[in-house]
Order: structure tokens, then sequence, then C-alpha cells
């Protein structure tokens, strides 16, 4: 088993305790952290040493919302609201197969590394026939990025022709769903202690998925000890088509369906009022905060500190390239803080609690708390090494400020399970260059198939 040991950094713990230490250690036995502290700490005899002065170790960053096939169809809709957005893009997603998803995810996932991600989940809900083994596209993509992964298998099968938004050519029977999703299940899902790989299921949105997948989803998910994702209450058009359509809100719908509880997580949760946030908090469910995708499309910003309040989960996620064009997680962390404080003043959140929703908060919401989102001895040896000596940070007092409200830092090491996925900016399982002559043809080649 290999040992590394990283000294001389400014450690933030993320423990119980929120412990940092200036100048202090970390060390990891294989996959694991075995000490964390203060000053050198000890050498074991063979351990790689990692020399962290002038940077800040963190814990590894935790994507819990994101499309990864979009990655090669950004820049396009640029001023729709998310309504007219999907009507645009959805003929051109109708056109992705495992070629056009693997390169879109080692793009996206390679950038997300890239911005201290190391564990991510995707929601994949585009099946287009004829595409191809989408799910094991992108879980191969994951892997060769050397990203933990947590792919949710999604779902749509409210087609335009039954008063859904999605185009009828992307959407698919509900049995097929639910039997690709068991077969998802049991071919990918690893639930033992340091896994690699968990599958969630993740039927779309309320406006483009029957109340009988919902809900026979949800029977499958919670059979399998499978947790639970989907879209809600992202935007007012999504509260009229709930009221229109079901009498009730978004919150109520699916609640009324078995959505809610301590397996489930929201993406987005934007137009909630107080009555659905207490409701959340009592349930426990998770939300991933996305400001920078929502901002983009003008939906609006989630209530982070009331979600927070009321005792349920938050964390972040970058959501789709398309509707997020830099696909950053540590841009999210800073977009969170100042969304925050543009609603509610400088103490609606403070800037260690906007890191918090990117480690312990992602990790909640994925259900693995007890294995990441901190640095404590025990835990999976997923970190972040930011180098903040150089000319934009070195004299900024707080260094977690100076990654928080700064320019994004250089990435010097980023460990997944205890193996080198970045260093000294460069994520190491992809040739960046020829990746991204590859996005670029498939983004051509889709636009073409979309054409009349």
């Amino acid at each position: 088993m290999s040992s590394t040991v990283i000294s001389g950094a400014h450690v933030v713990t993320m423990d119980a305790a929120r412990a940092e230490y200036p100048g202090g250690y970390v060390v990891l036995e294989g996959s694991r952290i075995t000490e964390v502290g203060a000053g050198t700490g000890p050498c074991p005899d063979g351990a790689r040493l990692v020399d962290g002065r002038g940077c800040l170790l963190t814990p590894g960053l935790v994507n819990t919302h994101q499309h990864l096939y979009q990655w090669v169809t950004r820049g396009l809709a640029v001023d729709e609201t998310l309504f007219g957005w999907l009507r645009k893009l959805y003929p051109v997603w109708a056109g992705i197969d495992e070629h056009a998803v693997n390169v879109a995810a080692r793009g996206a996932l390679a950038w997300l590394a890239r911005t201290g991600c190391t564990t991510s989940a995707d929601h994949h809900y585009v099946f287009p026939h004829g595409g191809g083994d989408l799910l094991a596209a992108e879980i191969e993509a994951a892997r060769d990025v050397g990203l933990r992964f947590h792919p949710c298998r999604g779902s749509m099968d409210l087609g335009r022709s039954d008063g859904g938004l999605p185009p009828d050519e992307v959407v698919e029977d509900r049995d097929a769903v639910l039997t690709a999703s068991a077969e998802a299940a049991d071919r990918w899902h690893d639930p033992s202690p340091g896994s690699m790989l968990r599958v969630a299921l993740a039927p779309c949105s309320p406006f483009s998925v029957t109340g009988e997948l919902m809900r026979e989803s949800a029977e499958l998910a919670r059979n399998r000890g499978l947790r639970l994702h989907t879209h809600l209450a992202e935007t007012l058009d999504e509260e009229s088509f709930c009221r229109e359509r079901f009498g009730a809100s978004p919150l109520e719908y699916v609640e009324s369906l078995g959505w809610t509880g301590p397996d489930v997580w929201f993406a987005h949760a934007v137009h909630l009022d107080d009555a659905a946030v207490k409701r959340i908090g009592v349930t426990r469910t998770g939300v991933a905060h996305c400001p920078s995708s929502n901002a983009r499309l003008g939906a609006g910003i989630a209530r982070a500190r009331d979600l927070r309040d009321a005792g349920g989960p938050v964390g972040l996620g970058v959501d789709g390239a398309a509707s997020n064009e830099a696909g950053s997680l540590l841009e999210e962390v800073r977009h969170a803080l100042l969304f925050a404080r543009a609603r509610g003043g400088p103490e609606e959140m403070k800037v260690r609690e906007a890191l918090e929703l990117a480690t312990l908060g992602g990790a909640a919401l994925l259900g693995r708390a007890e294995e990441i989102g901190s640095i404590q001895a025990g835990k999976l040896a997923d970190l972040a090494l930011w180098r903040i000596d150089g000319f934009a940070h070195a004299d900024v007092a707080d260094p977690v400020a100076a990654l928080v409200l700064g320019t994004p830092p250089p990435l010097e090491l980023l460990l997944v399970d205890g193996r080198p996925v970045v260093e000294h900016d460069h994520a190491l399982g992809v040739d960046e260059e020829t990746l991204a002559r590859e996005a670029t043809a498939v983004h051509r080649t889709l636009l073409e198939r979309a054409t009349p």
C-alpha cells in the first residue's frame, strides 16, 4: 500500500470542529486518510512527499447535478428561458449516440477535475432510439478521467403528443425505462465502502415524465437501495404547468408520488414558498443548488440559506454545460456565495459555508457523508491542493477567501482515492488538445443532424 504525505499547506479539514491547520500535514495510506494535523507530521519510509507550501488543501469538491452530454452542445439558445431553451435543444440532443456521449463526458468530467471536483453525479435522461449504450459510454469516460462517479439513469415518457414538453422522438416507453433502470442497477451499482461507482434513478421532471413512472421508479429504487434524483421547481413555467395539469405545486405533486425523504435530492428548487421550504427540511430531502445555470436561464436563485436552516442538506451542481458553459464547480462556490449575499447581505452566507456546500453538503446529498466531504482520518483520500502563492492570490489574508472570492487558482494536485487525477493544472487521464478537437467535431455533427 503506497503512502503519501502532503505537508506545509493550509489544511481546511471541514471536520465537525471545522479545524484548520496553517502549515499542516495530511498522511494517506492507499485510498484512505490516516493522519491530519499541525506541523510537518511523520514521514513513513518510501512515502511520496508533496510540498504543500504556498497551497491550500481542501476536501475534493462534490458535484451533485450535471448533464455531461451537454458539453458538446454549448453556446446555443443563449438568450432563452428554460422552456424556450429546451425546445431549441431537444432536436439537437435527439442526435446523440455513444460516441457523442463519451466525448462529451470526458470533456465535462476532465474540466470538473480541473476545477477541484473529485466526485460527480450525472443526470442522463435523453436516450434517442438507436443511440446505443449511453450510460456505459459515460461510465467509461469517468473511469478514463479518474473521478468517483454517480450516474443517474434518467428518463422521459411524457412526450409532446401527450401534453409534455419534449418531442416524442426522445421519450421512452415506461416499461422499457423500468427494465433499463433495473438493468443499470444490476450491472453498474457498487454499494461497497469506497465505491467509485454508484447508480441512482432520475426521471427527468414533472413536465416530461408521467406520474406512473415517477411512482414506479421510486419503488424500484427503494427496493434496490438506490437514491432518487429529479429536477424540481426550477421555473415559474413549471409551477404553472403543475398547477394546471395536477392541481398542485411541483413539491406537492412529487411528494404525492413518494418523492421526498433522505434518499431523494432535487435539482434547483428555486421557486418554493415558506411551506415548501419547511417541508423539504422536515423530510430531510436534499437540494442541488445550481446558481450559475439558474442565472444563465433567468430562472431565479434558490433560497439556500433558508433550505439549510430548515434542516435539509444542500449541495452544489454545475448543471449541464448547455446552460452553464463554464462547467466549473469552483465557480459555483463563488456564485452561491455572491448570489446569496445579493439576496440577504453578508450574513446570508459566509465564505466557509459556501465551501461547505461543495464538500460536506454534496457528500450528504449523494449518501457519502461518512466517506468524503472532509479531511479526517479514515475517510477516502479525495483531496484538492490549490496554489495560492502566485500573483493573483499571494496577498489575500484569508486563504479560504482567496479560493472562494478570488480568481480560480491553479490546481497543483487533485487526488481521487489516493491517485493523482490532476497535476500542475493538467488532467492526466485525457489529451486535452485531442479532446477539444473531438468535441468540436461532435458539436458540428449534432447541428448537422438537427438541421431539417
